[in-house]
């Protein structure tokens, strides 16, 4: 039997449940303190997951917790940035899910 690959985990910031890593939206504040969506997950800096619903979005804009998890200010610009690349990204990011499925 083959072993299954180890699937790295983490953690919606917004409703805590765990997902495969690649199902989440990975947000990171860089070194130089910008907060951006990184869709390559390969950015470097802090990094705060959430999943790709804007339940979720709407959630962590709420209660603070991507500036909890980012130890970082998270300005309404960059929120208001946020919203539309979650949106954009969530088409682009559907799509890579449903791909990833056929392996």
């Amino acid at each position: 039997m083959m072993k299954q690959r180890k699937v790295p985990l983490r953690k919606c910031v917004a409703c805590q449940e765990m997902m495969p890593k690649k199902e989440l939206i990975r947000i990171v504040k860089t070194p130089e303190d910008e907060v951006l969506i990184d869709l390559t997950g390969k950015k470097s800096g802090r990094g705060a997951y959430l999943c790709g619903k804007v339940s979720c979005f709407k959630l962590a804009q709420k209660n603070k917790s991507l500036d909890r998890a980012l130890k970082h200010h998270v300005k309404p610009e960059i929120y208001a940035q946020l919203a539309e690349d979650f949106i954009s990204v969530e088409d682009e990011f559907l799509a890579v899910k449903e791909s990833s499925v056929d392996e």
